[in-house]
């Protein structure tokens, strides 16, 4: 991963704790692994970091292309302290804790931090063998992970551009199919949830992007935020569509989300849009380093209860409304810092972050607009390009 991780404030922590190192001991589906050590491997590997530098342990497996990507001053192959030998002698669990205690031995580190998700195992063994393990309780790489590098906020918005590729063929499905006993139709046979997520699919993989599921939610469906959708699409009534895909080479996440409806869905869905879309323009509006993510919240609650309906805040007990926050980080986790929401803290140039209000109705549907921004000195660079508008057309790009 070309990326100049800046690890000074772990290194601190470090310095002020009298601890020697700080260890990881996870595969690359950890973002916090992937972001320090540069690497990525489908099983666990182990990353150090002491007060000069970094250093990866792999299997013999990983060593070379370890060697080769990892942004690691060394990396050490688990042989060199004769894993396998060490594994025969004292079993798998017992054999792999000498070897990790080796390699922390070999790097003077005797006392060590470790991230709130380190397995209670590996910290139970190396204790046994004579170290101190300390839970690294405030999330600091998660925190330094939240500021973005201008080589992240591009990769952010290389995935993102793929997003609105898939995002148009999804509303060109939509906005080109028949209309049939008051069910879109496409090629003769219904459009379904299931078609268009298809649809989605291929467009991301041909631009080198993945996702594990997505959001293609019609009517009531798209009331419930994290319904997924199924069955036929219907004219006249809202859908919801939110696509989150992952560059499959970089791992960095994109998001988005746009409500369309063929037809006319009434006079009282088309007023939630334009009142999401007015607190979506205030959110934006309320954007820029300083400020706080709460303040964004505050923004977009306020002209959706000024329009008379309910959110979280009027009324935590509320199931209708607004009933989440406005936003989150966005970057190697889809669900990142920092927070746009009630406990949302300031907001830091680079960080890149979700503007997503929302306002939801069995009786009525859903709608939801989000738009992915990075924040700067004085504002935001929206990373979406992608028209806002709810009759759906065959270019929603322009």
């Amino acid at each position: 991963m070309n990326i100049d991780v800046d690890l000074s404030s772990l290194r601190e922590y470090l310095t002020e704790t009298g601890l020697d190192g700080y260890l990881i001991d996870d595969d690359a589906s950890d973002s916090d692994q992937r972001y320090v050590s540069g690497f990525t491997a489908p099983d666990p590997y182990q990353t150090l970091v002491t007060r000069d530098g970094v250093h990866l342990l792999v299997s013999g497996l990983e060593y070379s292309r370890a060697k080769s990507e990892a942004n690691a001053d060394t990396v050490t192959r688990r042989a060199d302290y004769e894993y396998q030998q060490l594994v025969a002698e004292h079993g798998q669990y017992e054999g792999e804790i000498r070897t990790l205690s080796a390699f922390l031995s070999d790097h003077d580190n005797q006392s060590i931090a470790v991230p709130r998700t380190f397995p209670t195992g590996t910290a139970d063994g190396l204790r046994e063998r004579g170290h101190e393990v300390t839970v690294e309780p405030d999330g600091i790489v998660t925190s330094i992970r939240s500021t973005k590098t201008e080589w992240e906020v591009e990769q952010i918005r290389t995935s993102q551009r793929a997003n609105e590729a898939a995002m148009a063929r999804a509303e060109e499905l939509i906005a080109t199919a028949d209309i049939e006993g008051g069910v879109l139709v496409s090629d003769g046979e219904p459009l379904t949830s299931e078609r268009v997520t298809e649809e989605i699919e291929i467009t991301l993989l041909r631009r080198g992007c993945g996702l594990d599921e997505t959001i293609v939610a019609c009517g009531a469906d798209g009331a419930d935020p994290h319904d997924r959708g199924s069955g036929p699409l219907r004219a006249d009534e809202l859908i919801v569509i939110d696509i989150f895909p992952r560059d499959k080479e970089t791992g960095y996440f994109a998001d988005m989300t746009r409500t369309f409806a063929r037809g006319d869905p009434g006079e009282e869905a088309r007023r939630r849009y334009e009142v999401t879309r007015g607190a979506y323009e205030a959110a934006l509006e309320t954007v820029e380093a300083g400020v706080t993510g709460a303040a964004v919240h505050d923004a977009a609650c306020d002209v959706i209860e000024d329009a008379g309906y309910e959110t979280l805040r009027s009324d935590p007990n509320a199931e209708t409304g607004f009933i989440h926050s406005t936003g989150h980080g966005v970057g190697l986790d889809i669900h990142e810092q920092p927070s746009v929401s009630p406990a949302g803290g300031d907001l830091e140039p680079g960080h890149v972050i979700s503007i997503e209000p929302g306002i939801y109705d069995p009786a009525v549907g859903g709608v939801r607009i989000e738009d992915l921004v990075v924040v700067t000195e004085d504002g935001y660079e929206n990373l979406t390009d992608y028209r806002i508008g709810l009759e759906p057309t065959t270019d929603g790009r322009q």
